[in-house]
């Protein structure tokens, strides 16, 4: 009976996804609209910075922040 639960998801989540890209229509990117003013693009060195190495960077500083800060309760005597 599971099989058939399992199958009937799988079928009914492939069956959503296919209509929804079916029914979505192309961005269209290459069109420039008025008032459009892009910027000048970023480098692949600048990308990675950005989209990769900064968000672990401020993840890292948080938890450590975090770990500091609960470590510094710890130490106090519970009298």
């Amino acid at each position: 009976m599971d099989k058939k639960n399992a199958l009937r998801a799988g079928a009914v989540t492939a069956g959503t996804t296919l209509m929804m890209l079916l029914m979505t229509s192309p961005a269209l990117a290459l069109t420039r609209d008025d008032g459009d003013d892009p910027g000048a693009s970023l480098t692949i060195g600048e990308t990675v910075g950005l989209y990769v190495v900064l968000p672990i960077v401020l993840f890292l500083a948080i938890a450590g922040l975090v770990m500091l800060g609960d470590k510094s309760r710890k130490q106090q005597p519970t009298d």
